[in-house]
């Protein structure tokens, strides 16, 4: 979301040059040295994101210095500046879009916090005499977290069904496509490894045509549980569609992809999947060479034309792309 943010950040920016020229006149035109201070302190938080465990941590710092210098620079203006409390709900309207539940309430707490300062701490003989200087803008920065909340929880669960295969709970072609675009870029760098797994259920028709689709989709699931059981905390599975898996291996090489499947292929045929329904998997296995630039594509198909020869060859079997026998038959 960051990546988002900053073009729009760059925009308020300006909006906000704007404002204060057109106010110079009464407040002064220093205050843009505080626009400028905000930009900086963002930037050193966007150069430091990815050298950093918790990135979230210092982009949260970051948010805070913004916040605080807007406050500053109201608090500077005087009397004549109290009007401006409000642009503190600026900061509050971009927390729900990178952080937590927890962070937005405890960055609308500080921009409260620092609302009721500024308002007391520079007139609050005006401020007891007229509450709606400082009523207003804390309204403001409440309301903006209470509508931007919401609205940010509905994209984070478009993003999710656009990512998510919700028969199965794994990941689809869509997040497919992203991930293999960053093992290309890594093993550029790296030169590492990247083993594929091509799986599908063997006579799957057989199944929704004897125990109805219904059973079918439960299988499915079954199956999808399974292999995640057996998979690493950095290896990925996706479906495909239909009844076809891939599971990407970063770092896996021929050997390793190809013991993997094995265990892939043992875990779905050893008991059945559901009651009196029984099936196999078939897998092809390919790697890319070490050294080389990952290429999903040939890997893919290499790959996948394993998988063909593991199904002529009797099916519930991995063969291994480039040998010219059965890797493994039940």
């Amino acid at each position: 979301m960051e990546e988002r943010i900053r073009p729009v950040r760059r925009r308020a920016a300006l909006i906000m040059t704007g404002a204060i020229l057109v106010s110079g006149p009464w407040l002064g035109w220093w205050p843009l040295a505080f626009v400028v201070t905000i930009l900086c302190g963002f930037a050193v938080a966007d150069a430091a994101m990815p050298k950093l465990a918790r990135p979230e941590l210092a982009m949260f710092g970051a948010w805070i210095a913004s916040a605080s210098t807007i406050a500053v620079a109201v608090a500077l203006c005087g009397p004549n500046g109290t009007c401006a409390l409000s642009l503190l709900a600026l900061p509050v309207m971009s927390l729900s879009t990178r952080f937590s539940t927890r962070g937005v309430v405890l960055g609308v707490l500080i921009g409260v916090g620092l609302s009721l300062a500024v308002g007391f701490g520079v007139d609050h003989a005006r401020v007891l005499e007229n509450p709606v200087l400082v009523v207003i803008p804390v309204a403001l920065i409440l309301c903006a977290a209470v509508l931007s909340t919401p609205l940010m929880k509905s994209d984070i669960q478009h993003r999710s069904n656009a990512v998510i295969d919700q028969l199965t709970g794994m990941l689809n072609r869509h997040a497919l496509a992203v991930r293999t675009q960053e093992l290309t870029l890594q093993s550029s760098v790296t030169g590492e490894t990247v083993g594929l797994i091509v799986g599908d259920v063997d006579r799957f028709k057989q199944v929704n045509d004897t125990f109805g689709h219904d059973s079918g989709d439960l299988v499915l699931k079954e199956i999808a549980y399974r292999l995640r059981k057996q998979l690493r905390a950095f290896d990925l599975a996706y479906r495909l569609g239909g009844e076809e898996f891939l599971v990407l291996l970063p770092g896996g090489d021929l050997d390793s992809a190809s013991e993997l499947a094995e265990r892939l292929r043992e875990a779905i045929a050893s008991e059945p999947l559901g009651p009196s329904i029984c099936t196999t998997m078939s897998f092809g296995v390919c790697a890319s060479s070490h050294g080389e630039t990952f290429d999903y594509a040939s890997v893919f198909a290499r790959a996948d034309a394993a998988l063909y020869e593991a199904k002529r060859g009797g099916r519930d079997r991995v063969r291994v792309a480039g040998e010219t026998r059965v890797a493994t038959a039940a």
